[in-house]
């Protein structure tokens, strides 16, 4: 059957500039090692998405929808479908001293998050920096090249596939996720390594946001809920010493003896 906006599906792409051929995004891990942009963070496997949800750029999204599982496809998108024109407003002259009071050392090359915004560094010169905030991909024509590897069609696989797209937490087994489902609510607990997460609890309770947000908005649920559980861990058997018979019967017979004088 073919994929329409709503569905939950997961895909396998590449993505690449058409005027240089540079790969830029992939979730092979193969082919992200041979076009030199593999990232040990990173997880490579299939993305999970929703048709229609905002997770992909619109043209990317709407080029998929008529696939069925199995199907492959290569999306040409110009760059006003991608990810935009250049904006020279967004190429400024910063002071060199705002980057050292950052302990930073600005050096052509350097990307850097300022405000929420990736820039990176073009010049420097007589205490002056010029950074580029655009896209690195904006005014560029792209090729995806992306294969349909599952259409899911429970709640259990859906929802799990929502916590691998949005909770960033590398070491993440998703596998381990329970789900409790009482009528118009699902329970969510997360696998224990979660709790070792050192990002802010605002991060945190942003990814958890996004997740209950995508299952309200195109599942038969009104209400997430997160547990967090933290078990009394079960008390060890204090180690006794090992008795062997042959000191019992030593230990009897002398206790005879002593009696008897």
């Amino acid at each position: 059957m073919a994929i329409e906006n709503g569905d939950f599906v997961k895909i396998e792409f590449t993505g690449k500039v058409v005027e240089t051929g540079d790969v830029f995004d992939t979730t092979s891990e193969e082919i992200a090692k041979e076009a030199d942009i593999f990232d040990d963070k990173k997880s490579y496997t299939p993305l999970p998405i929703i048709l229609g949800g905002g997770h992909l750029l619109e043209g990317l999204d709407k080029a998929i929808i008529g696939l069925n599982e199995g199907d492959s496809k290569v999306v040409t998108l110009a760059p006003e479908e991608a990810y935009g024109d250049r904006d020279q407003k967004l190429v400024q002259l910063m002071p060199a001293k705002e980057f050292k009071k950052q302990g930073m050392t600005p050096y052509p090359g350097l990307q850097f998050q300022a405000e929420g915004h990736t820039g990176k560094i073009l010049t420097v010169s007589g205490g002056r920096v010029k950074v580029d905030f655009n896209n690195p991909l904006a005014g560029k024509t792209v090729e995806y090249s992306v294969v349909v590897n599952k259409v899911l069609d429970n709640d259990e696989d859906k929802i799990k596939s929502l916590i691998q797209l949005h909770y960033a937490y590398p070491n993440l087994d998703v596998e381990k996720t329970a789900l409790n489902f009482d009528g118009k609510t699902v329970a969510i607990t997360l696998d224990d390594i979660t709790r070792f997460d050192q990002k802010s609890y605002m991060d945190v309770t942003f990814q958890r946001f996004r997740i209950a947000k995508d299952i309200y908005e195109n599942l038969d649920y009104d209400n997430v809920q997160f547990v967090d559980e933290f078990k009394k861990p079960e008390d060890k058997p204090e180690d006794k010493p090992e008795v062997k018979t042959d000191d019992v019967a030593e230990n009897l017979e002398e206790t005879i003896e002593n009696s008897e004088e």
